[in-house]
């Protein structure tokens, strides 16, 4: 299968696009704290909690993806920060999720790809394995990426120093401890959202490895991590050009069979 030459100006990341995605993050941190304080004297403000640390989780995502690939401009040494960085907002580890993200891009749906292990079981049993996903994927990558332990290491710190934080400052706000247990839980939805449902009953073909979401609401709402057949396909097209990478594909994955389906 020869894949179509879709443009190398889909490469191209401007300085602004480069700021954009990086701040995202800190922005949804930022708006947490708000909404923290304001809670302070308004409980029932607390209900937009949940929604601000979804917004987070799926900045931070997209942003960590496209560092991953280096899709968004940054040279070595502000790759490994900007993982070190994004990993930290969710309280997870960056250089754990490039080697095993890279594993998965080079190797699905084989057995020595831990990161689309959840792709070969159940739906419930995606679900079930959520609480130990992480876990495992920086074990894998500790074991194997030797020279960056140090960084592992210190991300690895971040859970416990985060939590023992949330315990010392309960007294003064449940803030701290309310967005680990957020960042915690909302981490065990990885393996059903993120790789059990886009690569379940998967074929042979890199066409059919997975699968991909078209429409105008949800695509916007995942900051364009739908189209997940789109970035299997061009790994370096940063997120912000897939939907234009989906149009420019339609004709070829059109005459090869394949159907997107469509979101609201």
């Amino acid at each position: 299968m020869r894949r179509p030459d879709v443009g190398p100006e889909l490469l191209v990341t401007s300085r602004r696009q480069r700021v954009k995605a990086l701040a995202r993050p800190a922005a949804g941190i930022a708006l947490y704290a708000v909404v923290g304080w304001a809670a302070a004297d308004r409980p029932a403000l607390w209900l937009l909690a949940p929604v601000v640390v979804f917004g987070v989780f799926v900045a931070v995502v997209t942003v960590t993806h496209d560092v991953v690939h280096r899709a968004i401009g940054l040279g070595p040494g502000g790759t490994e920060w900007a993982l070190f960085f994004c990993g930290l907002v969710l309280l997870e580890s960056g250089h754990a999720y490039r080697a095993t993200h890279l594993q998965h891009h080079r190797r699905f749906p084989r057995d020595d790809d831990p990161e689309g292990y959840p792709a070969r079981i159940s739906a419930l049993g995606a679900v079930l394995y959520g609480p130990v996903f992480l876990a495992r994927l920086w074990w894998w990558a500790f074991r194997r990426e030797r020279g960056r332990r140090g960084w592992l290491l210190a991300e690895a710190a971040a859970l416990p120093i985060a939590t023992a934080a949330g315990v010392l400052l309960w007294p003064r706000t449940p803030a701290v401890l309310a967005y680990v247990v957020m960042a915690v839980a909302g981490s065990w939805v990885y393996p059903l959202l993120t790789v059990h449902l886009p690569h379940d009953q998967h074929g042979d073909s890199p066409l059919t490895q997975t699968r991909t979401l078209r429409g105008r609401v949800v695509p916007a709402v995942f900051l364009e991590l739908t189209y997940h057949l789109e970035h299997h396909l061009y790994p370096q097209v940063p997120s912000h050009h897939l939907a234009e990478l989906s149009r420019r594909l339609d004709p070829f994955l059109a005459a090869n069979g394949v159907r997107p389906r469509r979101v609201p």
